[in-house]
């Protein structure tokens, strides 16, 4: 066997005679090679499928947290954006202010519906003071009542205790602006019937009483009635600040005359009837 294994060898290297003979071979002998390999083929198609299944599975988790993530992160971008919006409108504000201005922001809101007052997040720390007037990017909202370190209160224009000296910004004509528990409506006290006030009028502050200085708009005129029968004209006007929406404010410094060196809290803008004495 050995001998005719080597005389084998040596004709195949030096002739073609055996090739026919081992393609046929092959050939006879490749279904029994693939039956030999089926198993194996079997576990680990069996071993692909699964593993794609779970890594799949895998896959559509981290998705839908990527998602998540990205959606959260849009609607942090949209709310950046509006921030910027009312940042920019604020700054355009401020422009058309003579005095010193100090951006704040809200930290907190009256939860009595007949109360209506905000708090802010500047204080004593950062030079506010009891009387300084607050105002948003479209007009005046109201002014500090109490300060601690870190924050003060402020009163809105529309606190039924609250009254601001205004004047018609076509003609000069004055007439204090009453709060009555609405954030959408004012009432003007004790305006003759004869009075040159119209709707469609721009109510600004007129800086009587010292309390507010003269020019911020407060609001505009919407309804006039004449009452035959009674002195006084019933004017109803609409506050130019965004009063239940606004989150960033302006808070106007005092100029050093305005300030109280005595350290007393002055009452003309909180009460309705002190304004009215300024305003006579």
């Amino acid at each position: 066997m050995a001998i005719l294994s080597c005389v084998l060898i040596f004709v195949d290297s030096r002739f073609d005679y055996l090739d026919k003979v081992r393609h046929a071979l092959s050939s006879a002998l490749t279904p029994m090679q693939w039956l030999s390999n089926l198993p194996r083929g079997v576990v680990d198609w069996v071993d692909e499928v699964t593993t794609s299944r779970e890594q799949m599975r895998e896959d559509v988790d981290a998705m839908r947290a990527r998602t998540l993530v990205l959606e959260r992160k849009a609607q942090k971008f949209a709310f950046i954006m509006a921030e910027n919006g009312r940042l920019r409108e604020l700054l355009n504000a401020s422009g058309v202010v003579d005095e010193t201005v100090i951006v704040a922001e809200l930290i907190g809101v009256s939860p009595d519906p007949f109360k209506h007052y905000v708090m802010v997040n500047k204080g004593r720390a950062d030079g506010i003071t009891v009387g300084q007037a607050v105002l948003d990017s479209s007009g005046l909202i109201g002014q500090v009542v109490e300060v601690s370190e870190l924050a003060c209160r402020v009163l809105l224009i529309s606190d039924n205790s609250h009254a601001v000296p205004v004047q018609v910004n076509r003609n000069g004509v004055r007439a204090i602006a009453l709060g009555n528990g609405s954030f959408d409506f004012l009432e003007l006290a004790n305006v003759p019937d004869t009075a040159d006030i119209k709707e469609g009028d721009l109510l600004v502050s007129s800086g009587l009483g010292g309390r507010f200085p003269p020019g911020y708009p407060v609001a505009e005129v919407i309804s006039v009635q004449h009452d035959p029968g009674r002195p006084f004209a019933q004017v109803t006007a609409q506050p130019k600040a965004q009063l239940n929406r606004s989150r960033l404010v302006l808070i106007v410094a005092k100029q050093p005359d305005e300030k109280n060196h005595n350290g007393e809290t002055q009452e003309q803008g909180i009460s309705s009837e002190p304004e009215q004495g300024g305003e006579g």
